[in-house]
């Protein structure tokens, strides 16, 4: 009779185990790493994710694979920096290394790496290496951010003395010069003088606005803030346009919201902003129809702890080009001497230094609608 040896039973955690190494997104890399220069990395596993990542065939061998050998580090100390951080410490988490790759670009990896041995020659690791390329981009990307914007301050802050100084230098002849012509204007003059001396005034006082506002822009004048009800501005600055806006046969429905948190402002500045809308919003109906509708609405975001104003015109809409412009310095879509392309760079900045925002949405020949975005004013003001 023949005697057979049992057989061994299956293990399923086995396969199970099997399953699950595979299945992780992340590369997993067991193996040993060099201490010396002299030795050779040993691995002992590696899974389906971690070839993929380096570009090895099924059919290359585990142990042929080295992922962390110091010569596929780009920069040999971060091979070195990484090895005296397990060897110290027994881990890393989130190790960032720029990986070569045969017959693929380099690799942003990120490295989690836990010690389960270590001698003199080898330190044995479980290693999770992930490809780290899309948020090394990010950060980079919003290294260049920040760059732009440090760059874009500096400039600005460069045009703000530029422009406050070049309008202080121009403050006092300009007020000679009102001055002298509201004394012509009232003087007896002759028929051509008499037609010349109100254009002159009307001129010089639009310079003195030019002025005023390139000092509004170039630095932070001086405001007095307190709680105010946006809704009782809109009134108040609606009231300011309302004979102007029946000569221009334009019509004005004011949807206000009821009752709405406070807002703590400086109230002339918000009208300014306000009036400057309204404005803008008249010209652009009056030039395409000879008429229009104006809707101002107000409204609260609870959530975002925002008051909202809209102000909505049937004018002939803004084109993406103008729109990604609309808030720059010195632009405008106006002819020569109607507009100086300030106000609405006024009118952002203003609102921007209470913590607001201004937005447009338009499309061409649909009208355009500019939100202003205040916060809700907090505790502190209240009190």
């Amino acid at each position: 009779m023949t005697s057979t040896s049992p057989s061994v039973p299956h293990d399923p955690r086995a396969s199970a185990f099997a399953r699950l190494f595979d299945s992780v997104h992340e590369g997993i890399y067991v193996g040993c790493l060099a201490v010396r220069q002299d030795d050779a990395d040993a691995t002992i596993v590696v899974n389906r994710p971690l070839r993929s990542l380096f570009g090895y065939a099924a059919s290359v061998p585990d142990s042929e694979i080295y992922p962390l050998a110091s010569t596929n580090f780009v920069d040999a100390a971060e091979r070195a920096c990484l090895i005296e951080r397990l060897t110290t410490s027994g881990s890393v988490t989130g190790y960032r290394a720029r990986l070569r790759r045969p017959a693929c670009p380099d690799l942003a990896a990120e490295i989690t790496a836990t010690v389960t041995a270590i001698d003199e020659r080898f330190v044995t690791v479980d290693a999770l290496i992930r490809d780290a390329t899309a948020s090394s981009n990010l950060v980079e990307r919003q290294r260049e951010l920040q760059q732009q914007e440090t760059a874009h301050a500096e400039r600005l802050a460069a045009l703000g003395y530029a422009l406050s100084s070049v309008a202080h230098e121009l403050n006092n002849p300009l007020a000679s010069i009102i001055g002298w012509a509201e004394q012509i204007a009232e003087a007896p003059l002759s028929d051509s003088s008499r037609r010349g001396a109100p254009l002159l005034l009307r001129e010089a006082q639009r310079a003195a606005r030019i002025v005023r506002n390139l000092l509004t822009l170039s630095r932070k004048r001086p405001s007095t803030r307190t709680l105010a009800d946006i809704n009782q501005l809109v009134r108040e600055t609606l009231a300011l346009r309302a004979q102007e806006q029946r000569r221009l046969h334009i019509s004005v429905t004011a949807a206000l919201t009821p009752v709405l948190p406070a807002v703590f402002v400086d109230a002339h500045q918000i009208q300014q902003v306000l009036l400057n809308l309204f404005i803008n919003a008249e010209q652009a109906m009056s030039a395409a129809h000879g008429r229009g509708v104006l809707l101002v609405r107000t409204s609260a975001d609870e959530r975002r702890r925002r008051v909202l104003v809209e102000i909505t015109d049937d004018g002939p809409g803004v084109s993406s080009l103008v729109k990604d412009r609309i808030f720059d310095p010195f632009f405008t879509t106006k002819a020569a001497g109607e507009g100086t392309g300030l106000g609405l760079t006024v009118a952002h900045a203003i609102v921007r230094d209470h913590g607001g925002e201004v937005q447009i949405s338009s499309r061409p020949a649909a009208g355009a609608t500019f939100t202003v975005e205040l916060p809700v004013a907090d505790a502190a003001a209240r009190n």
